[in-house]
């Protein structure tokens, strides 16, 4: 009768031990896997971003803006227009640095009459979202590099542009490369699609 209740006390023990181990494990994930100042500008790591997002505004939120700026001393800034309500008609500007949120301003939409603000805002959704932007950073640079002969080429800015009169399937992603010693900035242009548009320098 002893021996079976020390063997239960063990097991209990060991169940302790393990879950302490997986969330030691888990913990390490997260930390090696940094917040969105240190992803790279790849589909996962802006993938990555998006959760950081969804996470800080939701899964509705409404955007007007939305840019990944890369420093080389701290890494991605993330800026954002965003308004969980878009039937109020007040937006947020935010920026993400250094993995820190600060709300740069608060601005009050004007939209024309019939129309509803959120016909000229987006969501982060499968028709857009960063993981087709990160992917398209990754090709960019490939673009350049057979095409310009310029090797390893710096992500400058990465955002999503949507028309002023609200069409939403004429967004675009835009992509911003630079040589990794500066110089000239190659801008890329791509449909929602994936399809290259334009490449302007």
């Amino acid at each position: 009768m002893e021996e079976r209740v020390r063997n239960k006390s063990l097991t209990k023990k060991e169940k302790m031990k393990a879950t302490l181990i997986t969330l030691i494990m888990a913990a390490t994930l997260v930390s090696c896997g940094g917040g969105a100042s240190k992803q790279k500008a790849n589909a996962k790591g802006f993938g990555a971003i998006e959760i950081i997002l969804k996470d800080k505004f939701g899964n509705d939120a409404h955007y007007t803006d939305l840019t990944i700026t890369y420093n080389e001393s701290i890494g991605n800034i993330v800026g954002v227009t965003v308004t969980e309500a878009p039937e109020s008609l007040k937006m947020g500007q935010w920026n993400l640095s250094q993995d820190n949120w600060t709300q740069t301003s608060e601005i009050t939409l004007e939209v024309p009459a019939g129309t509803k603000a959120a016909d000229f805002m987006f969501q982060l959704d499968e028709t857009i979202n960063l993981g087709k932007l990160g992917g398209l950073v990754e090709i960019s640079k490939e673009k350049l590099t057979a095409k310009k002969q310029i090797e390893n080429p710096l992500l400058h800015m990465a955002f999503v542009k949507m028309p002023k009169n609200g069409e939403r399937t004429k967004t675009e992603y835009v992509v911003m490369l630079k040589p990794p010693n500066g110089g000239t900035t190659f801008t890329l242009n791509y449909g929602l699609n994936g399809e290259l548009i334009n490449i302007d320098y």
